[in-house]
């Protein structure tokens, strides 16, 4: 008879056991719900206006334009007379590539890139057999502005270390608002150095 209370004595006992609520390292529900809010204000790598001009420029992409330097006008300009061309040909979520031909020089490429800052802006020059050159990746991260259509980017202080003398830089990329006319665009000092704008209503391709 002893032997049979005990038994159920310790039946009971393990019965009670495992119906306590066991120890678990996953958080309440509660605590989950007060995850969410915080992950939702993650800052974005750009702007909406930025992410509205990529989404444009992006629009262009597998298609070439022709342009033509439209400042200075007095034709002293190494590009002017020159076939200029720009071919947007390599897209992604993050990256948009335009190599800009001047003449027969493939050297130069546009370089379009989200980043934790904003919007960057960077030449990568390179020689015939792909190497670098000793002036590249020069550039700089787009202002905050509530304009889509232009992106200025001042030089950014990797610039202003490898040229001097662009230090005071500033690279403006419109997009025309009508859609017609994309716009290359140095200034310096806060004076125009340079433009090129390209006719985006005819396509080479």
């Amino acid at each position: 008879m002893k032997k049979l209370l005990l038994a159920a004595g310790m039946a009971f006992m393990f019965a009670s056991c495992a119906q306590q609520p066991q120890a678990s390292n996953v958080p309440p529900q509660t605590e989950e719900l007060e995850e969410v809010p915080e992950m939702q204000q993650l800052a974005s790598p750009v702007t909406a206006t930025q992410q509205a001009f990529f989404s444009e420029l992006s629009k262009l992409c597998g298609k070439s334009f022709r342009g033509k330097a439209v400042f200075p006008a007095d034709g002293k300009d190494p590009f002017a007379g020159k076939e200029l061309t720009m071919h947007v040909r390599e897209c992604s979520d993050e990256v948009i590539r335009i190599p800009f031909h001047v003449g027969e020089d493939k050297s130069r490429t546009w370089v379009f890139t989200k980043m934790e800052e904003g919007l960057q802006l960077k030449h990568d020059h390179r020689h015939e057999d792909g190497t670098p050159d000793e002036v590249t990746m020069y550039g700089g991260i787009a202002l905050d502005t509530d304009d889509a259509t232009t992106m200025r980017f001042p030089a950014d202080a990797f610039t202003a270390q490898l040229i001097p003398a662009a230090a005071t830089n500033e690279w403006n990329v419109v997009l025309s608002a009508d859609g017609r006319t994309f716009s290359y665009i140095l200034k310096r000092d806060n004076q125009l150095r340079f433009q090129a704008d390209f006719d985006l209503t005819q396509p080479i391709n």
